[in-house]
């Protein structure tokens, strides 16, 4: 292993907060780099953020993710220049479309053109940290807001009141399709994609990624990638089957459940990866509500290839084949249930990794 991938984990929103804080301490302690919190429909990311930066001191804290569509681009730099700030340089503000069901029902906003707007965030995120007067004149945002767009004709183009901490708080988006990959490799430091297999990394994304890189700003570094994985490092045979059945449960709901037949992006990257019949099948059996059964069809290959789940060598060979594929940061989930066990399955792999 070279040393350069980061452990993450992503923090589960249900439950007792401050409980679930008090144990971060002990990942912290054993080297986690990083936390990233979801907002999906539940309570907002960014609260729970600036708690969780004033009980540690040297976690990564990312946003896994901030929908684009319930913030306005300004807002957006404005809460991610003040979680940098209180954090003292820690923070990566993680962006995505998230989806109609969500964006629309939830938030009662159109949900369209998802790479342009992701492409305007950005761009208007770092133009407000570079502390530039507020001029940009987008297709779907535009600052000021003119006469001409049916606004009063008063607003001011004006520049962020505080200095940033950094001018260039790290981007990461979070994306599958192929337009939204190509974005995200010219435009953003990370990207983040779901369900990810790195023996597939070329055949699903290859071009997407070829394409984004060819137009990179070279200021921006190399492309980092965050990915998802379950990990449990185990010699017990019945622990590595209820693991990969987690696994298998997970995956079947994305690839089954998430979006109707014909219009699913999770269903589509498992065609990418070559299980056309199983991605069919999957489906069919999740929308005829056989869940059970829609997991059972999950292919061994793609459940264990996805996960670090199986006896020390084993993951070793996982994490080594993760690193190939580029990957800069886990979010790791241990299939495990007690906080003690969890601690101890972070400590393991940052030490396989180191």
């Amino acid at each position: 292993m070279g040393g350069h991938m980061k452990i993450g984990m992503a923090i589960n929103y249900s439950g007792d907060f401050a409980e679930t804080i008090d144990n971060l301490i002990d990942f912290e302690k054993v080297g986690l780099d990083r936390i990233t919190v979801p907002e999906a429909y539940s309570f907002d990311a960014v609260s729970q953020l600036g708690y969780i930066a004033a009980r540690t001191s040297t976690i990564e804290l990312a946003t896994g993710i901030l929908p684009m569509y319930s913030r306005t681009p300004t807002n957006l730099a404005m809460t991610a220049a003040g979680l940098d700030y209180i954090s003292g340089g820690r923070f990566v503000l993680g962006i995505g479309a998230s989806g109609p069901q969500v964006i629309e029902g939830f938030h009662g906003v159109k949900y369209d053109a998802p790479v342009g707007r992701a492409r305007e965030n950005a761009e208007i995120c770092r133009m407000v940290w570079r502390r530039e007067r507020t001029e940009y004149n987008g297709k779907y945002y535009k600052l000021p807001f003119s006469k001409e767009d049916g606004g009063t004709g008063l607003g001011k183009p004006l520049k962020i009141i505080n200095h940033p901490v950094r001018e260039r708080i790290p981007m990461l988006l979070a994306a599958i399709g192929p337009k939204n990959v190509e974005l995200a490799a010219e435009l953003f430091e990370e990207w983040q994609p779901i369900l990810f297999h790195p023996e597939h990394l070329s055949v699903a994304f290859g071009d997407a990624l070829d394409k984004g890189n060819a137009k990179r700003a070279p200021e921006l570094g190399k492309l980092g990638i965050s990915v998802n994985t379950t990990a449990l490092i185990t010699d017990d045979e019945e622990q590595r089957q209820n693991a990969l059945a987690l696994v298998k449960h997970h995956a079947a709901l994305y690839i089954g459940g998430m979006g109707a037949r014909g219009k699913n992006f999770y269903n589509d990257l498992a065609v990418r990866y070559g299980y056309a019949d199983a991605a069919k099948e999957i489906q069919d059996l999740y929308l005829d509500g056989k869940k059970q059964e829609a997991a059972a069809a999950v292919p061994d290959d793609l459940a264990s290839g996805m996960s670090l789940i199986g006896p020390a060598s084993f993951v070793k060979e996982r994490l080594a084949a993760f690193e190939s594929a580029g990957i800069t940061t886990l979010l790791v989930a241990p299939a495990t249930p007690g906080h003690a066990d969890q601690v101890e399955q972070i400590r393991l792999l940052k030490e396989f990794v180191s």
